[in-house]
């Protein structure tokens, strides 16, 4: 943080008054100049504005999560596409699940404490999420396709083998809404581990004035689950062919949320 320095003018006569004195007239005006702080000064003020942030983040993280967690007891979900969610298993039992970044909070709140493992970026936004997460049970594994990729490939693949379900949201972090990641095609093709596409649906929620129109579901809210067919990507698919898999997968995972739009009988709202 860069240092100021303040200049204070003091007005002479109050400076008079208060030393008690007694001379007639008014006294000329005075200027003080504050010294610089030090910079052990400055050190400590910015550890103690990081410290407030993190309070106030930990404060908000946590009230954050019990009001979800209460709001989602109200929730009246279906599902559709259960035995997807089976046909997808691999080996050990693993397999992804994408779902727009948007739409998040649903399942988050609806399957916690499951076997769920959440790839988080790792960015100062991946700090909360992850939190929350944790919050909620899930596990969580940060990195990305620039960083930290090699090492959150290994843990992906050791949480497939061992039975994990692995959720991407491949808008994310910073979109555009809906567009697609190849990461997400990418990693299905390096672990040999199919991807169900999914789509949450509430009918009446909340919508954040974010670039994601970040969703949360109304008090006593209906909210549409759907798992579509899942979708592999062979390991010899080439990198020219891995755009196509990329829209294939944008494809399936847009008809997975106008399925649950029509579940609820309602328009299909992006």
């Amino acid at each position: 943080m860069t240092s100021i320095v303040d200049i204070e003018r003091e007005d002479s006569d109050d400076e008079a008054a208060a030393q008690g004195a007694d001379t007639a007239g008014a006294a000329a005006p005075r200027h003080k100049l504050s010294r610089p702080r030090s910079a052990k000064t400055q050190g400590s003020r910015s550890r103690f504005q990081l410290f407030l942030r993190a309070t106030r983040r930990k404060l908000a993280t946590s009230c954050g999560a019990m009001l979800v967690s209460l709001l989602s007891k109200t929730w009246r979900v279906s599902m559709e596409g259960h035995e997807n969610l089976e046909a997808a298993k691999g080996e050990g039992g693993g397999h992804f699940i994408a779902l727009w970044h948007g739409r998040m909070l649903v399942p988050m709140a609806h399957h916690r404490h499951t076997r769920w493992t959440v790839l988080v970026s790792q960015s100062q936004d991946g700090d909360v999420t992850e939190e929350l997460l944790t919050r909620y049970g899930f596990r969580v594994i940060r990195g990305s396709s620039s960083k930290g990729g090699a090492r959150a490939l290994r843990e992906m693949i050791d949480a497939l083998k061992s039975g994990a379900v692995l959720a991407i949201t491949p808008d994310g972090p910073r979109g555009p809404m809906h567009s697609m990641s190849p990461g997400l095609v990418w990693m299905a093709r390096a672990t040999g581990y199919s991807v169900v596409p999914a789509g949450f649906v509430a009918d009446r929620a909340w919508r954040m004035k974010s670039w994601d129109r970040f969703t949360v579901p109304k008090p006593f809210a209906r909210v549409s689950f759907v798992y579509g067919p899942p979708i592999a990507v062979p390991r010899r698919t080439t990198n020219a062919e891995l755009e196509n898999a990329s829209l294939a997968l944008r494809d399936a995972l847009v008809r997975a949320e106008r399925r649950a739009f029509e579940v609820l009988g309602l328009e299909h709202d992006p």
